[in-house]
């Protein structure tokens, strides 16, 4: 096994070319999660026991075989958190990727080493995984772009299942046109041909979980936004409330030992906490027999989260399930086919490695609430880099509808030129 000697992304090197069925991507290089089935290899799921009492696959992911047949050259296999459980990055058995923006801190996860090897520049974009958020947190961490499309939009076949009801395929790049690239390879969806959104939706409240400035991304958004499209698309709107009254059956997942002196936004930690139990039923069902019989050596912090879902009961199951569907009509109700949300991708910075996770836990309840609007609905998000603040990697997130993908990566791309205005004015400002 070849290890990257300076970042630790990979789990394994090699050069994979097919004989290309367009162009689209001639000329790039990528790197997979080890969680995508390759041909001739093994899945490893990011542990050593699951390697071990596997064989290797029998065919390519199709998510995969879409990025050869386009031209691109696959260079390797990426390390990733044990069995996709984490959004930390930190693996004990083949070492935690350093994060190219911030040594000392987490990469982010579970597609830590995909991120890493795309802010690094060993590969020019990468596919991962998101179900809880291993797409997104980690692209926020290590200062690159990140997509995690609409659930169902790309492919899962021939990948190991986390919770099927979020599993998404997404992907890492550096720069908007690449990302946008490979979202055309992947993405079996129509391009509407639109690209001016009708509203552009700042969500207050989730502004407020921030541990920086807020005024440090919102304001870079916002004069961006007044750049490309004047600012009579900007709408604010507080994200919390519209969900506490438009889904009822949250009331199942309010949980009062969660109201503290800290600032939280309360709907959003139910339906983070209706998440949480749905993935866990589904991580069990899938999962739980092997778990059991095999009894994986398993690293801090994720053995803990596996046997907790494997020793789950299997209560408010259905309920987590209209959570779903209300959550989607609820949102659908805020935004058009031609709507953006804005909120934070993460509540800050990535918190420093080996971190104890008691000292995260306000951190990580912030990070679910945000992550669990996409999670729950099955919108996609994209996470945006926006420069550093304090030495340290800050981004902001889109959403828009379940189908919207190909014209939310659009947007993207109108914007970034003034995005990257914005935050270089900014950052000589906090100079």
């Amino acid at each position: 096994m070849e290890r990257d000697k300076d970042y630790g992304a990979f789990m394994e090197r090699f050069t994979l070319q097919l004989q290309p069925t367009s162009s689209s991507l001639n000329g790039l290089t990528f790197a997979v999660k080890d969680i995508f089935d390759m041909d001739g290899y093994v899945t490893g799921f990011g542990n050593p026991d699951w390697a071990q009492t596997h064989s290797p696959a029998l065919s390519t992911a199709p998510a995969v075989m879409a990025v050869l047949r386009a031209g691109a050259t696959c260079v390797g296999r990426t390390v990733m958190d044990e069995m996709a459980y984490s959004i930390n990055g930190e693996n004990v058995h083949y070492g935690t990727p350093t994060n190219p923006c911030a040594p000392d801190r987490v990469p982010g996860g579970s597609s830590s080493g995909s991120a890493v090897g795309v802010g690094a520049s060993l590969v020019d974009f990468s596919l991962g995984t998101d179900t809880g958020g291993s797409i997104r947190v980690p692209a926020s961490y290590c200062g690159i772009f990140g997509f995690r499309p609409s659930h169902g939009a790309v492919s899962t076949t021939g990948v190991t299942p986390m919770a099927q009801s979020f599993d998404t395929a997404g992907w890492f790049a550096r720069d908007p046109a690449i990302l946008s690239r490979v979202g055309s390879t992947l993405l079996q969806l129509p391009d509407n041909g639109l690209a001016r959104p009708s509203k552009i939706i700042v969500a207050e409240d989730c502004f407020k979980l921030l541990s920086i400035p807020s005024g440090r991304i919102t304001n870079v958004l916002v004069e961006a936004v007044k750049q490309i499209y004047g600012d009579d698309v900007l709408n604010y709107a507080n994200l919390g409330d519209t969900v506490e009254r438009n889904v009822p059956c949250l009331k199942n997942f309010m949980r009062k030992d969660q109201k503290n002196h800290e600032y939280n936004i309360e709907p959003l930690v139910a339906l983070s906490n209706a998440m949480r139990l749905l993935q866990r039923y589904e991580f069990k069902n899938n999962h739980g027999e092997w778990v059991k019989t095999v009894k994986p050596h398993l690293g801090p912090g994720i053995a803990e989260r596996v046997w907790e879902a494997i020793n789950a009961k299997d209560d408010n199951i259905d309920a987590c399930l209209l959570v779903k569907t209300e959550l989607q009509a609820a949102l659908r109700g805020l935004l058009g086919d031609l709507d953006v949300l804005v909120i934070p991708t993460v509540p800050g910075p990535p918190p420093k490695l080996q971190t104890e996770a008691a000292s995260l836990e306000t951190f990580r309840v912030r990070a679910f609430s945000l992550l669990s609007v996409a999670g729950v609905s099955g919108f996609c998000q994209v996470s945006i880099p926006l420069g550093m603040y304090d030495n340290l990697p800050v981004s902001v997130s889109l959403l828009a509808r379940n189908g919207c993908d190909k014209f939310l990566l659009t947007v993207v791309e109108n914007l970034y030129e003034s995005l990257k205005e914005q935050v270089q004015i900014a950052e000589r400002e906090t100079f």
